[in-house]
């Protein structure tokens, strides 16, 4: 069932039968005021969950003390709104959260892929406890089993206590990026806000809204979420190792297909969070073990579909830097295995009949990876051949060696997916 907080008459249906609810609503990207939009939703979520009998409420907010900025207050606020509506409610208190698609880990994230020189205003150097997702997760989980008494509020938060200039300078020197950071006493939150919107466009909308939080040190100062739960949060070092390892595979694994991509993208891709992103789909005749023998057979002897002379140009200048080029070929012409070297390129995963991919090895600034799916189509006659590049770039640099390459995208990977399409088909036959 579906219920929207908004639509106070959508919620009861939505919560019948329902006994441990997790309140995770937050509207910060709202075009309306946000905190005025938490006050509506909080109420209308807590009187019909008290009238559907819910039993528990686990909600996660935001750790702060004193004076604090419209966003902590706000998330404070609904933890009030929530104990208040008579349901029992169990409130955690976080400080930033490290792991993909944490906003605030998010914003940092950005801030030291794409900048290799930084003028740090006086809020990087407030301290903050930083805690890993897995942590986070854990506590919430925990809580399932913790019976409240009327309402509870536990602060959490990792083992170590950070400035965010520290939390940016471990993130650069685990990802290998040389990063300057030349401190200055004047820029402040709404100047930093404006600065983030111009380096940061995708996070503008939440962005700026978090930057002003940032003036509040948000460190566990009641340490009875210790006593109460059995989780050992992790340092800083090992959340940021994990979220990284955690995000390759987040990366990876996504199923670009599964969007809605239009014919014609924008020049550049489309971006998903920091990521690059050229997806290309073409509908054959052949079965979806026909469609997938070409895809296999990539690389090595096979080529790559298109462009034969512009591969080997690449794989020779990629000699030239100390990257393997084109000279590893493959294993077998046919058949592939997780591990696998294809030119320049390894096998990340492959499912017969449905799906390749491949992460570069080739020296690159940032990540890539390219993806093959095969799909049956709705009618079941055909088959649909979904192809993905996605790329992560390092830096300033990695974004123009990405954009100078757009132009050629449409004549190789628009050739290469026809190409693949035309022997699909002509395996099928």
């Amino acid at each position: 069932m579906k219920g929207d907080v908004l639509q106070p008459e959508t919620i009861a249906s939505a919560l019948e039968g329902v006994d441990t609810v997790y309140y995770l609503v937050h509207s910060m990207s709202s075009s309306r005021p946000f905190d005025e939009e938490d006050r509506v939703a909080a109420r209308s979520f807590g009187s019909a969950a008290l009238a559907a009998g819910v039993r528990k409420v686990i909600y996660l907010g935001g750790l702060g003390h004193g004076d604090l900025s419209p966003h902590l207050a706000s998330r404070q606020e609904v933890g009030e709104i929530l104990r208040a509506s008579g349901v029992p409610t169990i409130e955690f208190r976080a400080s930033i959260v490290i792991g993909s698609g944490s906003a605030s880990f998010e914003m940092i994230r950005a801030l030291v892929e794409k900048l290799p020189v930084m003028v740090t205003p006086r809020w990087v150097r407030v301290r903050a406890q930083p805690i890993a997702i897995e942590d986070v997760l854990a506590y919430l989980l925990e809580a399932l089993d913790h019976e409240p008494v009327g309402g509870e509020v536990y602060e959490i938060g990792g083992a170590d206590r950070v400035t965010y200039l520290e939390l940016m300078q471990d993130y650069a020197s685990q990802r290998g990026l040389r990063r300057t950071m030349i401190p200055v006493p004047v820029l402040t939150p709404r100047l930093s806000s404006l600065w983030l919107w111009l380096v940061t466009p995708v996070y503008a909308g939440v962005g700026r809204k978090l930057v002003d939080s940032l003036r509040n040190e948000t460190i566990v100062e009641d340490p009875r979420a210790l006593e109460s739960f059995a989780v050992v949060p992790r340092g800083v070092h090992d959340a940021i190792a994990r979220a990284l390892v955690f995000e390759d595979q987040a990366i990876a694994e996504t199923r670009w297909s599964d969007e809605a991509f239009a014919e014609t993208t924008p020049y550049g891709g489309v971006r998903r969070g920091s990521r690059l992103v050229d997806s290309r789909s073409i509908v054959v005749t052949a079965s979806t073990a026909a469609a997938f023998l070409p895809i296999q057979s990539i690389g090595g002897e096979t080529g790559w579909y298109k462009g034969a002379l512009l591969w080997r140009l690449r794989g020779l200048l990629d000699v030239l830097v100390g990257g393997p080029g084109l000279r590893r070929g493959r294993r077998d012409p046919v058949g592939l295995r997780v591990g696998d070297t294809v030119d320049f390129w390894r096998v990340d995963a492959i499912e017969p009949d449905r799906l390749l991919r491949l992460s570069a090895e080739m020296k690159v600034p940032g990540r890539a990876w390219l993806q093959f799916e095969v799909s049956p189509t709705e009618t079941g006659s055909g088959s649909m051949i979904s192809q993905t590049a996605i790329f992560d770039p390092a830096g300033l640099f990695g974004l123009v060696y990405w954009y100078s390459l757009w132009p050629f995208h449409g004549y190789i990977f628009g050739g290469m997916l026809k190409n693949l399409a035309a022997a699909a088909n002509a395996a099928q036959n």
